[in-house]
């Protein structure tokens, strides 16, 4: 067989790490006057460019997939501003140690703490670790179970919901839930109890919760499932826009 052949084949296996790697040193091996590498050498190093390869394919696909509205990264999280954020806490929400726990975050403060741009940096370093995750504000989630209930894909959707593995719901109790909205937050919760984790962002502590969830019932339902298990954040403070306008040289994709 040519080394042609070999590299259609690799390709055509969709071994596009290894067919990269093994191409680059076929083309380079006569140049490089570098000595000839052992069998076992050559095999770990296109293994570990096909590795390489698949893992950033898959995390392409895991960030895609989760749909953050914004640019973030645990690594930029500004603690230079009090506002509630305890490093120490941080530290062990970054391990993602909560979600193989299948434990919850819930998040609250005043509009401009972070409040979005957190769950947004949590969930991208879940991806980074290989799990699934999918972001959506409260308003659009009840919105697309809306038209799922209308074109009959409803069990889909919440199936799809139910088997990601960190759901981020922003922006909860920014309107009152009308009754069909609260059946299908208790289904969705219902679902994901100690099988999944999720993390919810709200202006309002959960003690508040009730005033616009609504039915009392259900409502103890909701929060029982989302808080005994959460690792909380209550966020204080100077909004983090306006002390991010004071800096003169503080970089674009820094935490806002």
């Amino acid at each position: 067989m040519t080394i042609e052949q070999t590299f259609q084949k690799l390709a055509a296996m969709k071994f596009t790490g290894m067919h990269e790697a093994f191409e680059r040193w076929w083309n380079t091996r006569s140049r490089s006057g570098s000595e000839a590498l052992e069998p076992e050498e050559l095999v770990g190093i296109l293994a570990d460019a096909e590795w390489t390869a698949r893992e950033n394919r898959k995390l392409t696909s895991l960030l895609k997939q989760a749909r953050f509205p914004m640019r973030a990264r645990v690594e930029e999280i500004n603690h230079r501003h009090p506002r509630g954020l305890r490093k120490q806490a941080m530290l062990d929400l970054i391990s993602c140690r909560w979600i193989a726990a299948r434990q919850n975050v819930i998040i609250s403060g005043a509009t401009g703490l972070g409040k979005s741009w957190l769950p947004c940096a949590l969930g991208e370093k879940a991806c980074r670790d290989g799990y699934s995750v999918l972001y959506t504000r409260c308003p659009t989630i009840f919105e697309e179970l809306r038209r799922a209930h209308a074109d009959g894909t409803y069990a889909n959707v919440i199936k799809r919901i139910a088997k990601t593995q960190l759901l981020i719901i922003d922006d909860f109790g920014s309107a009152a839930l009308e009754a069909r909205e609260r059946r299908d937050l208790r289904e969705i919760l219902e679902g994901r109890y100690s099988v999944s984790s999720t993390i919810v962002t709200s202006q309002l502590e959960p003690k508040h919760w009730h005033s616009f969830i609504g039915d009392d019932t259900v409502a103890d339902a909701i929060c029982d499932r989302l808080v005994h298990n959460a690792h909380r954040i209550e966020l204080a403070g100077e909004s983090m826009r306006k002390l991010r306008g004071l800096e003169e040289n503080g970089s674009d994709d820094a935490e806002s």
